[in-house]
């Protein structure tokens, strides 16, 4: 029973860890998408310098800001659906939460 006798059981620590685990492989999963998005949109096969130059720099910038802009679109409209099917009473997937 929880602390303000809602009759909430609280989750143990082995829930606490295979939720922790989840939302880093969910963290993980979505930096590798968009490292493989950027990366093939800015970056040229061929490096012809050693370092990152400016064009690439603001193309990588602009890519991970619009990555994130959709990915937080695509979690409310998620989050809008679940709600009016009556199923989400807050916590969604994405990284709404973060």
């Amino acid at each position: 029973m929880s602390m303000f006798g809602l009759g909430r059981p609280q989750p143990s620590s082995a829930e606490k860890i295979a939720a922790a685990e989840q939302e880093m492989d969910l963290i993980t999963d979505m930096f590798n998408k968009l490292q493989q998005a950027c990366m093939k949109k800015c970056i040229p096969r061929e490096y012809r310098e050693g370092e990152i130059n400016k064009a690439e720099g603001v193309c990588i910038d602009r890519c991970a800001s619009k990555f994130f802009d959709v990915q937080m679109k695509v979690s409310e409209l998620l989050q809008a659906e679940a709600a009016a099917k009556g199923g989400a009473a807050g916590g969604g997937f994405g990284i709404g939460g973060m």
